[in-house]
């Protein structure tokens, strides 16, 4: 199975270094127009691009179309975000942090499309998010090994609380407008710090 990182590079045609700049551009206008309103029309996506409706439709036929070249993109930058910790070379807790930050920062930016990068019915999301969740099992396996987590730590339920912890930092940059990823590294230590530390006191009771 390809790594997460390769599954961002599988599929796509290089383009001409004029047209990846366009394609961007209408990409992070549609990136903005469609979270402040989600029923937005190509017209508006254009505008706040700076090009011609015309320009839009020469490279995405419908509207369908762009949302789900949008989709593809951020699931692509999602994948790269992750690969780009080198998980399985760094130890546990730096890569922990390194993930965390690279994550928040692309969930941040591109709030409005990776609400969408979970549909199940785009293919190449969905394959990106199978890979990426092996990928962080992994580390937090052998964050475990290492003595990070608790021997005793469920992986699959420590994964879906991470996610969770990822997921609030994320909904409150973004609601607040931070753009560029707001403080990835601040929101990482705090995303990291809950779920390796919680908010229970050292001396709180242990149910047994």
């Amino acid at each position: 199975m390809p790594t997460a990182q390769q599954s961002s590079q599988l599929g796509k045609r290089p383009l001409r270094a004029d047209s990846e700049r366009t394609v961007r551009t209408i990409l992070e206008a549609a990136e903005r127009v469609f979270a402040a309103n989600p029923a937005a029309t190509m017209e508006q996506v254009a505008q706040a691009a700076g090009v011609a409706r015309t320009t839009v439709h020469r490279r995405f036929a419908t509207r369908e179309a762009l949302l789900e070249e949008l989709t593809g993109w951020a699931a692509r930058q999602f994948a790269e975000a992750v690969a780009s910790a080198h998980a399985d070379s760094t130890p546990p807790l730096v890569a922990l942090y390194q993930v965390t930050a690279n994550v928040l920062r692309v969930k941040t930016d591109w709030w409005f499309a990776m609400s969408r990068t979970g549909d199940r019915a785009h293919p190449e999301a969905a394959r990106v998010h199978a890979e990426v969740r092996d990928d962080c099992e992994r580390l937090l396996r052998r964050a475990r090994e290492a003595g990070v987590l608790r021997p005793d730590a469920d992986l699959g339920w420590t994964r879906r609380v991470y996610y969770a912890l990822i997921h609030e930092a994320a909904a409150e940059a973004a609601a607040e407008g931070v753009a560029e990823g707001g403080d990835a590294e601040a929101l990482a230590t705090r995303v990291v710090d809950a779920l390796l530390r919680g908010f229970g006191s050292p001396t709180a009771p242990v149910i047994a």
